[in-house]
């Protein structure tokens, strides 16, 4: 089911025309590296990525994916989001890939 999420951000982060460098997961979160244009409103962004990986990934995965709601959501009501200014990307996506997965 990771993987499908992955999936489906990627495919949310084009269609703002940002790019997806790196996501990972763990049994209560992702974490996700994007690169998006200042064009893009990263509320708006979240948004849709929350959005639209919940609602296909109950459509794909029905009832496997209850073990994972919040109170009958698959995403929080919050986010926290950071700007990585000078911090070298590399350094960043390796932090990512080190996240424990989930069992």
């Amino acid at each position: 089911m990771l993987v499908r999420c992955e999936e489906i951000m990627r495919q949310v982060c084009a269609d703002f025309e940002a790019e997806l460098g790196e996501f990972d997961g763990e049994d209560d979160h992702v974490h996700l590296l994007v690169r998006y244009p200042p064009k893009v409103q990263l509320s708006k962004l979240v948004n849709s990525l929350k959005g639209v990986s919940s609602r296909l990934l109950r459509k794909e995965y029905g009832t496997h994916v209850n073990q994972y709601l919040w109170g009958g959501r698959l995403w929080s009501g919050s986010y926290f989001a950071g700007s990585v200014g000078g911090a070298p990307t590399s350094v960043l996506q390796q932090y990512i890939e080190d996240q424990k997965h989930p069992s």
